[in-house]
């Protein structure tokens, strides 16, 4: 991946509407370039789609908890299939370090979050959890 590739993949961070005849005029190169680069990119694997993310309006009323989990070593694949299951859980993620999974739920209310996080730790195969409750963003970069 070249600066160009990386221009184009900044630009369409910001904003995945952008037009590819904006994107060739923002890096100053042929709209035919940009739209070879796009198709590598997307063939490549680089790009996967074109999402929308949410900002804090559309987030507001919904509770985010992070969910640090201790596992048995053998029980980490049906543990993700069934955290699968639950609605809300959103990310699931293999760490390294003192915690096996690290996980992001959402929900609408505390008693919705408060039994996702039972159902999770109910879990047979689960040794440890612990839930951090998202207060506010300070900073958000997330592509």
């Amino acid at each position: 991946m070249d600066d160009l590739d990386k221009g184009i993949l900044g630009l369409l961070s910001a904003d995945a509407r952008i037009s590819v005849a904006t994107i060739a005029r923002r890096l100053k190169v042929a709209r035919s370039t940009i739209q070879a680069r796009l198709e590598r990119l997307e063939t490549g694997g680089v790009i996967v789609g074109y999402t929308v993310k949410l900002g804090e309006a559309a987030r507001a009323g919904r509770l985010r908890a992070t969910v640090l989990l201790t596992v048995e070593p053998r029980a980490q694949a049906t543990i993700l299939g069934r955290l699968r299951a639950i609605s809300e859980v959103e990310r699931v993620h293999t760490t390294s370090g003192r915690v096996d999974l690290l996980l992001q739920l959402a929900a609408d209310s505390t008693a919705q979050l408060d039994a996702a996080l039972d159902q999770i730790g109910e879990m047979p195969g689960v040794k440890s959890s612990e839930s951090l409750i998202h207060l506010s963003t300070k900073l958000d970069r997330a592509v």
